[in-house]
């Protein structure tokens, strides 16, 4: 699993690639954690997952997570990218009911 992050105003985009599995789960939520102790204006995340070929229920835990924290916060969180194996486990999930989807990192931004 690889997880880059990058702050854009008051957003932190972070694009993975590879397995959201139970250790990139936690790869994902450490780093994530690490940005928002950085710096306190962040509101909102925007996930590119255009390069994850597999999510599973630890995966989906730690976006659960983090949206749950960021609505606590009044903000959102977006994911792009996903491919159709994935996209079936955030359906099924339910998780799409709760995060948005955009078509592209700029509408993703324009969003929020």
């Amino acid at each position: 699993m690889g997880v880059q992050c990058t702050k854009k105003g008051r957003s932190l985009v972070c694009s993975m690639s590879g397995e959201l599995d139970l250790v990139g789960a936690a790869e994902f939520r450490a780093e994530v954690q690490g940005w928002f102790r950085r710096y306190e204006s962040l509101k909102n995340i925007i996930l590119d997952l255009t390069a994850v070929e597999f999510v599973d229920s630890s995966g989906l835990g730690a976006i659960l997570g983090r949206y749950k924290q960021v609505s606590g916060m009044g903000g959102k969180l977006l994911v792009i990218g996903l491919r159709p194996n994935v996209r079936r486990v955030f359906e099924f999930s339910g998780v799409l009911k709760l995060v948005q989807e955009a078509e592209s990192e700029a509408r993703a931004l324009a969003v929020v």
